[in-house]
């Protein structure tokens, strides 16, 4: 029996190619979504994949997810915390709501979705965890406090998580992508993303897919050594 992988935010961007090239690889994929009951029908019918709606900030609601997904599919041995929001705005400016919305969806949910499937990894001796951070949770970025404070936790989290697993066989690790092609990004103003890509030593923005090879690589049963690593893909535009 394949290996099952849950990506949450798995539908859509740099969740979609993760998603996709878990599958390919000949895991059986749970793709978690929040709201777009459309688009993640859409995502299903298009690639065979699994989707399971629930609120990864919400801790009950990701404690039933998961049991609906182990039930229908096994056991979670491979985690993929990529799910995440934004809510850009300077401090003197964000409210409450904002700041609460970013670090509930974007870091609690690590500890969410990891307290529901830790158990079980460490009784069968194996499991793979690995966190999308952000170079901006490493260099920081004006506008962010909020998604940068929660993308460098995120970084914290797997430090600490990584040394708690180590000895049952589970590994944790991070990915820090740049700027990537996706929905986000090109919302931004195009005057804004020319200056931004002018700053990319490589180039150009980064590709959905490229994040997707880093997550394979960090979650093969071969990889056992490799744990409370962050693995930068961003072009050479932030060296940490």
């Amino acid at each position: 029996m394949s290996r099952v992988a849950l990506v949450t935010g798995g539908t859509r961007g740099i969740g979609e190619a993760i998603s996709v090239g878990l599958k390919e690889a000949g895991y059986s994929v749970a793709a978690n979504y929040a709201g777009n009951d459309q688009k993640a029908n859409e995502f299903k019918e298009r690639t065979g994949i699994s989707v399971f709606k629930f609120d990864v900030s919400d801790f009950e609601s990701v404690k039933g997810g998961i049991a609906q997904i182990e039930a229908e599919l096994g056991p979670v041995d491979i985690l993929v915390n990529n799910a995440g929001i934004t809510r850009d705005t300077t401090i003197h400016r964000m409210d409450y709501q904002q700041w609460e919305d970013v670090i509930h969806t974007n870091l609690t949910s690590c500890f969410n979705t990891c307290r529901c499937v830790i158990e079980g990894m460490r009784s069968r001796g194996f499991g793979r965890v690995v966190n999308i951070g952000s170079i901006n949770g490493q260099a920081g970025q004006y506008g962010q406090v909020n998604y940068a404070a929660a993308k460098s936790g995120i970084h914290g989290f797997t430090k600490a998580l990584a040394q708690e697993g180590a000895a049952k066989g589970i590994t944790v690790n991070a990915i820090a992508p740049g700027y990537i092609d996706t929905d986000m990004v090109r919302a931004v103003p195009e005057d804004v993303l020319k200056k931004i890509v002018a700053k990319v030593p490589v180039g150009r923005l980064g590709k959905a897919e490229e994040i997707a090879r880093g997550v394979l690589f960090l979650v093969a049963d071969d990889g056992g050594f490799i744990t409370g690593s962050t693995l930068s893909i961003n072009g050479g535009q932030h060296m940490y």
